[in-house]
Order: C-alpha cells, then sequence, then structure tokens
C-alpha cells in the first residue's frame, strides 16, 4: 500500500491550497481517509477525515470553515481544500488511510503517506 501526498507549497495568507492523496495497491472500503499536520516541537494532529462513501466527514475545530475534505473513489484519491489559510496552518501535512471511524487519531489509522510541507507566510 502506497500513499501519494502531493499539492504542498507557499501561499500568502487568506490564500488556497488544495492536497491530493492518492492511494495505490489496495481500495479501503469501509474505512476512512484522514489528513494530520505537524509542525516542528508538537505532536501530529487530526486535520480532517471522510468516510469511504464520502457520506461522512470529521473536521478538526481550527479549521472548520476554511478547508474542505472530498473524495474521488473512482480515482482512490482523496483531496483536501484549503482556503482562508493563516500563519499557523503551516506545517507538514499527511494522509492517511485505513481509517477506523470517527477516525480522528493517529492510531485509529494503518497506513500513512510521506507528508507535504504547506508555508503560509504573513
Amino acid at each position: 500500500v502506497q500513499l501519494q501526498a502531493s499539492g504542498g507549497g507557499l501561499v500568502q495568507a487568506g490564500g488556497s491550497l488544495r492536497l491530493s492523496c492518492k492511494a495505490s495497491g489496495r481500495t479501503f472500503r469501509r474505512y476512512a481517509t484522514g489528513w494530520f499536520r505537524r509542525t516542528p516541537g508538537k505532536e501530529r494532529e487530526f486535520v480532517a477525515t471522510i468516510t469511504w462513501s464520502g457520506g461522512s466527514t470529521n473536521y478538526a475545530n481550527s479549521v472548520k470553515g476554511r478547508f474542505t475534505i472530498s473524495r474521488d473513489s473512482a480515482e482512490n484519491t482523496v483531496y483536501l481544500q484549503m482556503n482562508s489559510l493563516r500563519p499557523e496552518d503551516t506545517a507538514v501535512y499527511y494522509c492517511a488511510a485505513g481509517g477506523r471511524w470517527p477516525a480522528e487519531r493517529n492510531d485509529d489509522y494503518d497506513f500513512w503517506g510521506q507528508g507535504t510541507q504547506v508555508t503560509v507566510s504573513s
């Protein structure tokens, strides 16, 4: 199983980015796919998650109303649309698969991608 995260970069505060996470090797029916992020010196924290069907989503309070998670099951890809970005959103973002709902903890997931850097300048 491989998870390929992409779409990170440098953006000014108030800008937008869209992250992608493409899974290969197997599908994850009945499991959630999520995004987490980590900044230096901090634990990896939950950002958002979505069920296989796309019918349910969860978000961290810090990103509600600004970030949107979605998926294209045919392409085995999950997206994270990030709008109104703030400097405090700067982090390495990781996607994870095989999540057991509500899938908000690191331990809820079995597979992790390599991370993509998001930097928001003020």
